[in-house]
């Protein structure tokens, strides 16, 4: 079973993977193909619940999906994602969010897209037993403040996120997510903390790599230049469902066995 400590051992010897899911099917294919880290990512707004990004998640919908992704997961570590402005408006409300996706949902740990405004809340979960992954970068809740372009691209802007990245290390953060930044930003914060790193779009130098799970099971509509289709579900979908469809209007389906008829009741008039 994958945990905190086991995952902070692994850096720097042996590559992390991580991966999204969103409800109990995915999960068990997810956790039993091997992946340390199953994410519930606030990224379910996209690709699962129809919204235009991810604002509109909220920590209800966090937790249902985070349930049953727990539910389903017996070895990899189960972290929720935190759904913008469910923290880091106030201290004890985001304690509470955060708290009850341990308490209610079972995940092992929480997600927060970082700044700042988040050292101190990292700190203060992690005293109270809530293990912390931080995220930096491209942090898609500011998306109306920067949009989904490259982050750390001037040298002013690369510090600061090494700063915050050892900051949140030093608060307590177990690990750290680095989205859609330099390869050679990255590899120096990696150098630099003594945390794990996980790269999404951040090269090939990170302690490991995270991936939306449609963008690798080819159910996106369009998968971002860093990630690779590593398979296409949406075509066997979509085989499957003409089949049926077609077998249906052919009077195919249902056949004979499976039907079943209870010789007692032909004459109910």
């Amino acid at each position: 079973m994958v945990t905190v400590r086991a995952l902070q051992t692994k850096a720097g010897t042996e590559p992390i993977t991580m991966l999204t899911a969103y409800d109990a099917p995915t999960a068990r294919i997810v956790d039993e193909a091997g992946i340390d880290i199953v994410l519930v990512g606030d990224s379910m707004g996209n690709t699962s619940l129809g919204y235009e990004s991810t604002l509109p998640v909220t920590v209800d919908e966090m937790l249902s999906r985070t349930g049953a992704v727990a539910r389903a997961t017996d070895d990899a570590l189960v972290v929720a994602d935190m759904p913008f402005l469910s923290f880091g408006v106030d201290e004890a409300a985001s304690i509470e969010n955060c708290g009850r996706m341990l308490k209610e949902a079972d995940a092992d740990a929480v997600k927060l897209e970082s700044g700042p405004h988040t050292v101190k809340l990292t700190k203060r979960l992690v005293q109270l037993g809530i293990p912390v992954m931080a995220h930096l970068g491209l942090t898609p809740q500011r998306v109306k403040e920067v949009g989904y372009s490259r982050q750390g691209t001037t040298r002013d802007s690369a510090r600061e996120i090494l700063e915050l990245a050892k900051a949140h290390a030093e608060a307590g953060a177990f690990s750290l997510v680095l989205e859609h930044v330099p390869a050679n930003v990255a590899k120096q914060v990696t150098e630099t903390i003594d945390i794990p790193t996980i790269g999404i779009g951040a090269g090939p130098d990170c302690d490991g790599q995270v991936l939306v799970i449609d963008d690798v099971v080819g159910m996106s509509d369009r998968v971002p230049p860093f990630a690779t289709q590593f398979g296409d579900v949406k075509a066997e979908m979509e085989k499957a469902v003409g089949a049926y469809r077609d077998a249906v209007e052919a009077g195919e389906f249902p056949a004979e066995e499976h039907s079943h008829v209870e010789k007692d009741l032909d004459e109910l008039y």
